[in-house]
């Protein structure tokens, strides 16, 4: 089997909405991120793809959402990604967050501890499970990033980037054995998947029908920015895929050469990857784990993300896509100006 560079992280996630103009408001306006690519679905091009990272889109920074307006609700079960991560600074700046998610009227846990880590759990209006956690300097592993300072959320509350990932499968073995065996990862620690304790605003929160472990893996440097945390439920029914929900995670690798190698040492584990795909601001490789999770491998390098055409309202299109800029145009609903890009 090959030998590819070391991944070093999450590159992005990209979860679904059926709202995207409600989508653009909540994650601009309320969570203070910064709208750094407006798109299409490149495999379907009559929806958007918005982009939500620091100030210039940076790899690890990255939320991602698929417009589908007919979308079905998820429903939670097993083989699929059941929560995602923000990465605050400090224990004051979750204590923060709490007052303003109150404000926006937003329902959100207590604060808790999630991973040994200090954490407050929130849901946008479809239900997507937003956990945003401590992320102190000592675990902070991530390459530079910069947080978008300049939008409506104070600069000390700034989300720096994307935090752990929560998978929830049927049998642990067979994703352990991947993610520890073709990644590699290193299975770090385990944890109790508890519900934390509710505020006045929580009271309607999602309860597990008991407390399983959830396995923490590592991989590249390790730390906040880095890891996968993989919940077992073999008793629980197959979930399926959602507004809501998250459609998939990628994972980083530096370039052309390393994806191509992935991409041998993937297929020789007997797993089945795509093609490697030019997104233009990357390359990506996909392939389904055993439990059902659908694993992206993306390139840092690539086209820069055009956030002054972001933060003017305008939808860039990749050089395939152009011709056809016209009708594109026409078929997408408005989505209004980007709040970040609009400071208090």
């Amino acid at each position: 089997m090959t030998s590819p560079p070391p991944l070093s992280g999450l590159h992005h996630v990209s979860a679904l909405t059926g709202q995207a103009r409600k989508n653009v408001q909540f994650y601009t306006d309320t969570l203070g991120l910064r709208l750094v690519l407006k798109t299409v679905n490149q495999d379907d091009p009559s929806s958007y793809h918005l982009f939500y990272g620091d100030a210039a889109g940076r790899p690890g920074t990255n939320l991602t959402f698929f417009d589908v307006p007919q979308a079905r609700a998820q429903r939670p079960g097993t083989g699929l990604i059941t929560g995602l991560s923000l990465r605050v600074r400090g224990r004051e700046a979750l204590g923060a967050w709490a007052r303003r998610l109150d404000e926006h009227d937003v329902r959100h846990s207590a604060l808790h501890e999630r991973a040994g880590r200090r954490a407050l759990t929130a849901f946008d209006g479809e239900g997507q499970t937003l956990h945003l956690v401590n992320d102190a300097n000592e675990t902070d592993r991530v390459p530079a990033t910069e947080p978008w300072t300049e939008g409506p959320v104070p600069p000390a509350l700034a989300v720096q980037g994307l935090g752990p990932v929560e998978l929830t499968v049927a049998d642990l073995a067979p994703t352990r054995r991947v993610l520890t065996e073709v990644f590699p990862f290193e299975e770090a620690r385990t944890y109790t998947v508890g519900r934390p304790n509710s505020s006045s605003s929580a009271s309607s929160l999602p309860s597990p029908n008991d407390a399983p472990a959830a396995a923490v893996f590592e991989t590249g440097p390790g730390g906040v920015g880095a890891e996968l945390h993989v919940v077992e439920r073999p008793n629980e029914p197959r979930g399926w895929l959602g507004t809501g929900g998250v459609h998939h995670l990628a994972l980083r690798t530096p370039d052309g050469d390393a994806i191509r190698a992935w991409r041998e040492r993937v297929s020789d584990a007997g797993l089945t990857p795509s093609p490697v795909v030019d997104r233009h601001y990357f390359e990506s490789v996909y392939v389904r784990e055993p439990g059902g999770i659908l694993i992206e491998i993306a390139t840092d390098t690539g086209a820069p993300f055009p956030v002054d055409a972001a933060a003017a309202g305008r939808i860039s299109l990749p050089p395939q896509l152009e011709p056809k800029r016209a009708s594109i145009e026409e078929a997408l609903p408005p989505l209004g100006p980007p709040a970040s890009d609009q400071p208090d």
